[in-house]
């Protein structure tokens, strides 16, 4: 991403979420409901001139690493590697978890294969009753987010 483009994001308060600050929503995959769902403390469905400064405000502490007011050079080039760091565990985690699904060795994720690597699942239900009751999910939520974090 491009100095400038990055510099926009980040002022415009458009950081990655972490899996704590989301929440349940029904329409959660339409474009935007994330950024909707962190910054719409008020859980109107609309984010107000007054709920994007808070969000603005807590963006602007976490960039200004060093708390002197001002967001330099330095601590943009430190969001910078920390989202391309992001990224780049983002990557190995894909390249390990295909190749965990390839069960045959053949170099190829078949549907099959696809379809039958549930590891979240597992680990979600608890009582390994093969089925995930709400309290199983909400456990398996927590025990993500606090990951994340």
């Amino acid at each position: 991403m491009k100095r400038p483009a990055l510099i926009a994001a980040l002022l415009l308060g458009f950081a990655p979420l972490s899996a704590a600050q989301a929440q349940d929503h029904p329409n959660k995959d339409m474009p935007g409901q994330r950024i909707l769902q962190r910054i719409d403390t008020n859980g109107d469905g609309l984010i107000s001139k007054d709920e994007m400064k808070v969000a603005r405000e807590h963006l602007f502490k976490k960039l200004d690493r060093n708390g002197d007011g001002v967001i330099d050079e330095n601590e943009v080039e430190s969001a910078r590697q920390a989202i391309k760091d992001r990224a780049e565990v983002a990557q190995a985690r894909a390249g390990n978890r295909w190749r965990r699904m390839d069960t045959n060795g053949d170099g190829k994720v078949s549907e099959e294969e696809f379809t039958a690597s549930m590891p979240l699942f597992e680990i979600a239900d608890r009582n390994g009753d093969g089925k995930l009751s709400a309290n199983e999910i909400a456990t398996a939520r927590k025990l993500v987010s606090d990951r994340a974090n």
